[in-house]
């Protein structure tokens, strides 16, 4: 097993056409959030079938996919890490975890945090709350990944009926500047409603005069037609 014969699976499997269309999508232009990034043209379903033949691929050889100039390769790499981490013993899933922090460069879009995110860094701190504070840094971070992450971490609490992280992490963020980030702390606060919706009307009744317009539609997104309105008509206000 190697990353040489991915990386070859993967260009074998590339089409040109949809290469363009991805560097579109991902906004990898110049001055856009994934600028520089590129693309082999291979969708996810056929990297998520490599990554679970090669499941037991060293993390030596991981390292050396998580280090290519292409998406693919850096996903592949990484859906690698989450079957791993669903198999492995407590000292597997801690030497997981510490890689993919110690990798976490590689987490440069928001699909890449999105999917690999709630399983390991989100799976190994659900059960220890001490180690936790490190999202809360993340979410101070100048790195708009290392927010993203942040956030996205508190999928796998709010599963539990764990909010603490997400409602701490999501105020935190309230002035973040970046829409992904908007997007994504709306998405968890949505969340949170759809299992407990007094917590999230407690936190909008606290924040959403504050809060982004889209992280605000993104949280209330499941509410009565009416009720969304009324949320959407508080007074605009910055603290």
């Amino acid at each position: 097993m190697s990353a040489a014969i991915i990386l070859k699976r993967l260009r074998a499997a590339a089409t040109p056409a949809k290469a363009a269309a991805l560097q579109r999508f991902f906004k990898t232009g110049q001055g856009q959030y994934g600028e520089g990034d590129r693309f082999l043209g291979v969708m996810v379903p056929e990297q998520r079938r490599l990554a679970k033949e090669f499941r037991d691929l060293p993390l030596a050889e991981v390292a050396k996919l998580l280090a290519s100039p292409y998406h693919e390769a850096r996903l592949t790499g990484f859906l690698v890490l989450t079957y791993a981490f669903e198999r492995a013993d407590e000292d597997g899933r801690r030497d997981i975890y510490a890689f993919t922090l110690e990798h976490r460069a590689a987490l440069n879009n928001w699909d890449l945090v999105d999917v690999i995110v709630p399983t390991i860094i989100g799976g190994w701190l659900l059960p220890r709350r001490g180690e936790r504070r490190r999202l809360r840094r993340f979410a101070k971070s100048d790195n708009l990944w290392e927010r993203r992450i942040a956030i996205v971490a508190t999928a796998t609490f709010i599963r539990e009926g764990d909010f603490v992280e997400t409602l701490a992490i999501a105020e935190i963020l309230l002035d973040d500047p970046h829409d992904l980030i908007h997007k994504a702390t709306g998405w968890m606060l949505r969340e949170v409603g759809k299992r407990d919706l007094a917590t999230l009307r407690a936190f909008l009744a606290a924040h959403a005069a504050r809060m982004p317009r889209t992280m605000l539609r993104y949280a209330i997104e499941r509410l009565p037609d009416r009720e969304r309105k009324d949320w959407l008509a508080v007074e605009r206000r910055r603290l």
